[in-house]
């Protein structure tokens, strides 16, 4: 695969440049680039912006708002985004439970939830990990028993992003006991606003409630709600996995912050050794995005619906250069980090805070998680070394 752009994908990427900074509000692109967090709202209507004009799931097939575009260019749609400091489409939505649909959803599911999907009218959690049933997914307690055109599901899920904002959840739940654990698993939609649901979030060290407890008491689903086949639910759960293992790289990500660093270092830049860890920082993060690219240029090879085990590798090494940068970027601030609350005052008589001041700690606690979430990196090196190196 040639990695260099030809003239075609330098006007693509012009394109959407041109359409984020123009079509986006800069009030919310500048409040991205402080290092702000993006309101429910700010998300929302965002989304609703970019699916307007047929550029929020240009993944999904072309039937339900995709766009029929080459794997770069779907690169270069979501780098730039990130670049103009765009707040992205929900992931929940766009990258997991979208596809899984359109995949293996019946015709009456898609028609059903595809075109909210994409517009952001639904939110979408994700009920997949629980107290007990984290990295080791395939043990989890949470059951569905059928009784006669509804299941009724009772069970906890825990580390639920964002399920504050959430009007649905996509659940795997365990439809067959008896069966091998991988085996008696199904996927079920599930509306949050149904009788005997509960969620409580959880306070992080970061200081923020980002992820939340979802309890199930006597919940009805109706059987219609049901992913694809029963039992089945464990093979649409790796598909959704490794789309978001692959969006987890976050090579964007890391480049917003690569940037902040060399605006904000200063002569803290000068010291070898901050130089030496900038440049490998920069060195791997491009690796890193050539990957990417050839993980993506190998999706029309794979049989549809298909993981690609590689995408375990990008999680793995992109979870560990967001934690470099978010380092990288606290001890350039210094001392400055610490004043981390976005509302801090400053005292009369002393400059103000630096960009960057708002949220480098914090981030810096947050992406600790980024080693652990869509699969701990312990995981990910056991499917390395089985589904790739055959060991």
């Amino acid at each position: 695969m040639d990695l260099a752009l030809s003239k075609e994908d330098r006007a693509f990427a012009e394109r959407m440049r041109e359409f984020y900074t123009s079509e986006i509000p800069a009030e919310l692109r500048e409040r991205m680039a402080r290092g702000e967090h993006p309101t429910r709202e700010d998300v929302v209507s965002t989304q609703r912006t970019l699916n307007d004009h047929g550029l929020a799931v240009p993944h999904w097939p072309v039937e339900w708002g995709g766009q029929d575009w080459t794997p770069l260019q779907r690169h270069l749609w979501a780098e730039e985004m990130t670049l103009a400091h765009v707040p992205s489409p929900i992931v929940f939505n766009t990258a997991m439970i979208g596809p899984v649909i359109a995949q293996f959803g019946s015709q009456e599911l898609k028609e059903r939830f595809l075109p909210k999907t994409a517009s952001a009218e639904i939110w979408w959690s994700q009920g997949f990990s629980e107290p007990n049933a984290g990295s080791d997914l395939a043990s989890l307690k949470t059951t569905a028993v059928r009784d006669g055109d509804s299941y009724l599901v009772n069970g906890q899920k825990t580390w639920t992003t964002l399920a504050q904002y959430g009007d649905w959840i996509f659940n795997l739940v365990r439809t067959d006991p008896s069966a091998q654990k991988q085996r008696g698993i199904s996927m079920l939609l599930i509306d949050m606003k149904s009788p005997g649901v509960a969620v409580r979030p959880i306070h992080l060290i970061d200081g923020g409630v980002e992820v939340n407890e979802v309890f199930f008491e006597d919940v009805r689903v109706p059987v219609d709600n049901l992913v694809g086949e029963e039992n089945k639910g464990w093979t649409y759960a790796k598909f959704l996995l490794g789309n978001e293992r692959t969006s987890n790289a976050g090579v964007g990500m890391i480049k917003t912050r690569i940037g902040r660093i060399k605006r904000l270092g200063g002569a803290h830049l000068d010291d070898p050794l901050l130089r030496a860890r900038l440049t490998r920082l920069e060195i791997e993060t491009t690796a890193l995005e050539m990957s990417v690219l050839r993980v993506l240029a190998r999706e029309a090879s794979l049989p549809k619906g298909t993981p690609d085990p590689t995408s375990s590798v990008l999680k793995l090494k992109g979870s560990e250069l967001q934690q470099d940068a978010s380092e990288l970027l606290v001890d350039v601030l210094g001392p400055a980090a610490l004043a981390y609350r976005e509302d801090t005052e400053v005292p009369d008589g002393f400059a103000p805070l630096p960009e960057g001041a708002v949220d480098a700690l914090p981030t810096y606690f947050n992406w600790r998680k980024a080693s652990i979430y869509a699969g701990s990196n312990e995981v990910q090196r056991g499917i390395i070394a089985k589904a790739i190196l055959k060991l």
